[in-house]
């Protein structure tokens, strides 16, 4: 049913397509032109210059549920970063190596991406007809990451920018499958996020007039602060718990001074805190929880500055028997399941009413001398539980 060569074609096409967060539109236009091919109805979504969203329609012969597939086309980074130099997995320029795929977003997500789209050809090359519509969504700027001080712009809108301008321009559907990686296991439920911003001042004096002075230091006023974190987190962490998977967060920056100019005092440090959320805590109450503790510290300034919920997927659900089943009939074994402290964009189209199941591939994490990769084989098998599900779901 899958074609496989055909899957990795387009897998390593997207991936050799630079979409870093901001820049998406390139790849969106790869996306366009194979669905437009494809036959299906093509809307495209201007989320901001340079950027964009695809949605294309399989439409159905009416009768039956619609099922969206849905992924993003940014990638975690640019490949120019320093420490990614040199490693072939951490760069836009894909390649196909020993039956696996290497390049930047193979993995997180557009091998999903690809897998959407060969699951649908190969319906269509089977003559299938469904009765419910399928939803094909490219989207912008899902990675974790946020516009904060002096970071502003497209490449900093990340956390469900583009499946928010989905969502409130048509691209609804009864259910979604997400592909994120999730090493073929079905993610019934995902932690949020919550960034906190804490801030110590102090006086901004030349070094020669600093004598007697050092316990005005904003950074030397951030060590007790800091300490204070580290003695609250674990009460965080437990708190946060859910379905038996404790709660994390993470010390994430500290900012304070100038390192071109270190014969002056530094008037603020900033502390930034990710406080991961539970999907049945809501966000109001774990803002609340994170405030508190930190208006309790003496002289700290605070900031929620990230509040993305998780989202969640009952068993019962008959998308979650549906890919099971699927799964099951490719794989010979039933699909394990999981609940992550990742955040997806099903946060966005689980609070629009649709229910959202993350179901993917390996993660693909990167080892040490070639970056991204992921596994042809699982790609193909992949691809054919969606199609399998598709099926299920929408009717034929």
């Amino acid at each position: 049913m899958i074609d496989r060569d055909r899957l990795v074609e387009l897998a390593i096409r997207l991936v050799s397509t630079p979409s870093f967060t901001g820049s998406e539109q390139a790849c969106a236009e790869v996306v366009r032109d194979v669905l437009e091919g494809m036959g299906l109805q093509v809307q495209w979504q201007q989320v901001e210059d340079g950027r964009a969203n695809v949605l294309g329609t399989w439409a159905g012969s009416g009768g039956g549920p619609s099922l969206m597939f849905n992924g993003h086309l940014d990638t975690s980074y640019s490949g120019r970063e320093p420490w990614l130099q040199g490693i072939p997995g951490f760069q836009p320029e894909g390649f196909e190596r020993d039956g696996r795929i290497y390049g930047l977003g193979i993995s997180n997500m557009k091998g999903a991406v690809a897998a959407y789209i060969e699951a649908v050809r190969a319906l269509q090359d089977e003559g299938v007809r469904l009765k419910g519509d399928v939803l094909i969504a490219a989207v912008a700027g899902e990675i974790e990451k946020t516009q904060q001080g002096d970071a502003q712009g497209a490449e900093y809108r990340g956390y469900a920018a583009g499946s928010r301008y989905l969502v409130t321009h048509g691209g609804v559907a009864d259910m979604c499958v997400l592909g994120e990686p999730t090493e073929n296991k079905l993610v019934l439920a995902h932690f949020g996020s919550l960034w906190l911003r804490l801030s110590t001042h102090g006086p901004f004096i030349h070094t020669a007039f600093s004598e007697g002075r050092r316990d005005e230091n904003s950074i030397l006023r951030m060590r007790p602060v800091l300490d204070a974190v580290l003695d609250w987190l674990p009460s965080w962490e437990e708190e946060m718990s859910y379905d038996g998977v404790r709660g994390v967060a993470n010390v994430g920056s500290i900012e304070g001074g100038f390192g071109w100019r270190a014969s002056r005092t530094p008037h603020r440090t900033d502390l930034y805190l990710d406080l991961r959320v539970p999907p049945d805590v809501p966000m109001a109450d774990a803002r609340r929880k994170a405030l508190e503790f930190a208006r309790s510290c003496d002289g700290v300034e605070a900031e929620v500055y990230v509040t993305a919920p998780g989202a969640q997927i009952d068993e019962g659900h008959p998308l979650v028997g549906a890919v099971s089943e699927a799964h099951t009939q490719v794989f010979g074994s039933q699909p394990e399941r999981d609940v992550t402290r990742w955040f997806s964009d099903a946060s966005v189209l689980s609070r629009y009413g649709i229910a959202t199941l993350n179901y993917g591939t390996s993660s693909g994490l990167p080892d040490a001398e070639f970056g991204e990769n992921l596994d042809i084989g699982a790609l193909v098998q992949t691809a054919e539980v969606y199609a399998r599900t598709a099926m299920r779901i929408c009717g034929t």
